[in-house]
Order: C-alpha cells, then sequence, then structure tokens
C-alpha cells in the first residue's frame, strides 16, 4: 500500500471513528435527557360566587383544572415542554363563562375544555436562553404582561423569545409574538389576539436592594382588536431600605402609551404608579396611588395583556380602563398569624378626567399550605359603586395540589 492510499484510508477510518464517537455521544445525550425528563401534574378546585347589582341570579362556578406537564432532560443544551390543561365544571354550571350561552348569571370567566397552554422548543446556557412555541410569558410585576394564571385557561403566547444576561446585574428580555391565547377557551370568538407583537424589557440591578426596569411592548393587533393597538414605553424602579430594623419596600414607575398600527384612535396618555410598603417582624402595611390617564376623556391607557385581577381589586370591574381613566388610591396589609398568611387591602378608585368618583372596594384573603403538595386560599372582594358599574361582591375558595 503506497503512502497516498494509507493516508486516504487513515482519513476514512477517522472520519468513521468520528462519526462513530459523535453518534454515540447524541444516543448517550438522549438517554441522558429521557432521564432527567419529568412529568408534573396539578389540580386546582375552585369555587367562585359573585353576586351582582343589576343581575337578578347570583353565579356559582364549581370547577377543576387539571394540567399535565412534559418537561424533557437536555440534549446539546436543548430541551422541550408540552403542558395541556382541562376545565371542567363540577355540578351545575350556574354562572355566565362567556361561551356556556348562561347569560343570566353574572359572568365567571372560567370556560370548559381542554387545550394545549405550552408546547415549546428551548436552547438554554450560562449566558442566555432562546424560547420557540407557545410559551408563559410573565414580565416584572405583570402589570403590563403576564399570564393571567388566577382563571383556570391561563393566557400564554405563540412567538419567540430570547433572554440574555451578559453580566450578573443586567438582563435583557425580547419577545416575537404573533398570537395571544386568551383565557376565553377555544370556542370563544375573543380567545385569540393576533397581531405583530414586539415586547422588549432590560432590567438592571444596582444591588440586591435596588433595580430599575425600562421596556417598550408594541401591540399593533388585527382585525376587530386593531382598536386596541398602541405603544407604550415606560420604567420602574424597585427600592428596598433598611430604617433602622423596620423594611422599607418603594415602586415607582412611569409609563407613555400612544396608537399605533391600525388604531383608529390617535390618543396619548400617561401611566404612574408610586407605592411604599412597611415590613416589620411580623406584618408589612402601606399604600399607594396608580393612575391610568386618559386623553381628554376619549381614550384612556389600557394594558389588554395584563394580569388585570392582580390590580385595582379582586372585583375585576376594571378589566378595561374607563375612557376617563382612573386613580386607584389603596392600602394594604399582610400578616401571619401561625400557619396561616392573611392580607386586606382598600380601594377608592376615582376618574384621572372629570370629577367622577367610580366607587371604593374591600379585599381580603387567607392562605394555609397543608403541605408541600397542598395549599388552600379563601377570599373575597366587596366593590361599592358610586358612579361607575355596579355593586359586587365575590367569595372564592381554593384548593391547589401539586405532585
Amino acid at each position: 500500500m503506497n503512502k497516498s492510499s494509507a493516508l486516504k484510508l487513515s482519513l476514512v477510518s477517522l472520519g468513521l471513528a468520528t462519526a462513530f464517537t459523535a453518534s454515540a455521544n447524541i444516543g448517550d445525550d438522549i438517554s441522558k435527557a429521557v432521564k432527567e425528563s419529568k412529568v408534573d401534574v396539578s389540580l386546582r378546585y375552585r369555587v367562585e360566587t359573585v353576586d351582582q347589582d343589576g343581575i337578578d341570579e347570583d353565579a356559582l362556578a364549581s370547577t377543576l383544572k387539571s394540567r399535565v406537564t412534559v418537561t424533557t432532560g437536555k440534549v446539546s443544551n436543548f430541551s422541550a415542554k408540552v403542558e395541556v390543561d382541562d376545565v371542567t365544571a363540577i355540578g351545575n354550571d350556574s354562572y355566565n363563562s362567556t361561551v356556556n350561552g348562561e347569560g343570566t348569571y353574572p359572568t365567571v370567566a372560567d370556560p370548559e375544555g381542554s387545550e394545549v397552554n405550552q408546547a415549546y422548543l428551548q436552547y438554554s446556557d450560562d449566558m442566555f436562553t432562546a424560547t420557540a412555541g407557545r410559551q408563559r410569558i410573565v414580565l416584572d410585576d405583570q402589570r403590563f404582561v403576564g399570564g393571567v394564571a388566577w382563571r383556570q385557561n391561563e393566557q400564554t403566547y405563540d412567538g419567540y423569545r430570547l433572554q440574555v444576561t451578559p453580566t450578573d446585574k443586567l438582563t435583557l428580555d425580547a419577545s416575537y409574538v404573533y398570537n395571544v391565547n386568551r383565557i376565553f377557551g377555544e370556542d370563544s370568538g375573543k380567545s385569540d389576539l393576533h397581531g405583530d407583537i414586539i415586547l422588549v424589557n432590560a432590567k438592571y440591578k444596582f444591588n440586591k436592594q435596588h433595580a430599575l426596569t425600562v421596556f417598550n411592548y408594541s401591540l399593533e393587533f388585527d382585525g376587530a382588536a386593531a382598536g386596541t393597538s398602541s405603544n407604550t414605553m415606560g420604567a420602574t424602579y424597585n427600592g428596598n431600605f433598611d430604617l433602622g430594623g423596620t423594611g422599607l419596600a418603594v415602586k415607582a414607575g412611569f409609563a407613555n402609551q400612544e396608537d399605533a398600527g391600525d388604531n383608529p384612535e390617535t390618543f396619548e396618555a400617561s401611566y404612574m404608579v408610586l407605592e411604599a410598603m412597611a415590613k416589620f417582624k411580623s406584618f408589612s402595611v402601606g399604600g399607594g396611588v396608580e393612575v391610568l390617564g386618559s386623553d381628554d376623556g376619549n381614550v384612556a391607557f389600557s394594558t389588554p395583556l395584563a394580569t388585570l385581577h392582580m390590580y385595582q381589586g379582586f372585583a375585576d370591574k376594571f378589566l378595561g380602563t374607563p375612557d376617563d381613566g382612573i386613580v386607584d388610591t389603596y392600602l394594604k396589609a399582610a400578616t401571619k398569624v401561625g400557619p396561616i398568611g392573611l392580607s386586606a387591602a382598600y380601594h377608592i378608585y376615582e376618574a384621572d378626567e372629570g370629577n367622577a368618583e367610580y366607587g371604593d372596594e374591600i379585599n381580603i384573603a387567607a392562605t394555609y399550605k397543608v403541605n408541600k403538595q397542598i395549599s388552600t386560599l379563601v377570599k373575597a372582594a366587596s366593590y361599592s359603586s358610586d358612579d361607575y358599574a355596579t355593586d359586587t361582591t365575590k367569595l372564592w375558595f381554593m384548593v391547589t395540589a401539586n405532585f
């Protein structure tokens, strides 16, 4: 055998050996990923009652959400997740789920049905994470972009997301979303929000106590939803101070919103929040003011992708901002009595434009964790109307089990 033939044979042998080794390594990675895959099961049973003036019947919704989540291990830093939810009414569906035809009852937006909640492929290493597919996107405190996880059918997003952490202090987050899977279920005409949605968020931690977030959210919706298209730019500061053993948590934020896309309205409105909470050893207390402004009473600042139940009261009377805007002045307190967590809030609602006094609301909640898998919640909301909507009382009892 001459030198040329020997060299060719050596190269072929090396290529085969390399391919065999790579194949073996991939096989090992896949085997490891399968072994590291996990299946999670979550059950959440809830009873919700609604007594609303102007509607003769009281609503009673008894629903069970069953969730199965499969998460694979990693192969070359790639992994996948599939999550399926089912919502079932237990007993009579004496509530308006928005799709069950029970319009004589107050609304409890927990329609029955099964659907894929998440299904995505993800690449993740020490510096960045890239996700493609149907996914949960929760930004900051969910005031602008959230998952509405309080409802039995969660809000998720179809699109692409990139999260980069170039330093320990800086986090960059950018998403392109072409569809929002809303809480109303696949049988509803309001189930999807299609469009071109770009979410850009950057957070800088000065230290453990202080952080600044800046963001720009461009929402250009298609079809009937085009009237809510907007571009929002803003910033939020979160700080914690030690005042001689008493902690003080401060949040301050501002944003400006303008029309975008095919929105037929031309407007500009602002958002502002200022909150301070004093934290003692066994309880916390504080308050704040949040303003969703209005452009001369014609169009108001809106947050259509937010987890709205977390803001402006549990009674959900302001899921859509009134045209005159809203000023929410509130007090909050929380404590723990043994294993039971207690919290309460009081809200006063007024118009941003004009002199309308919308009303006030009281919220209370109690939580108890039975063990690592099971937790319970009881809460109530009472909204007293002045110049907006009608008096409404809501009660909830919920049990959650995670396995």
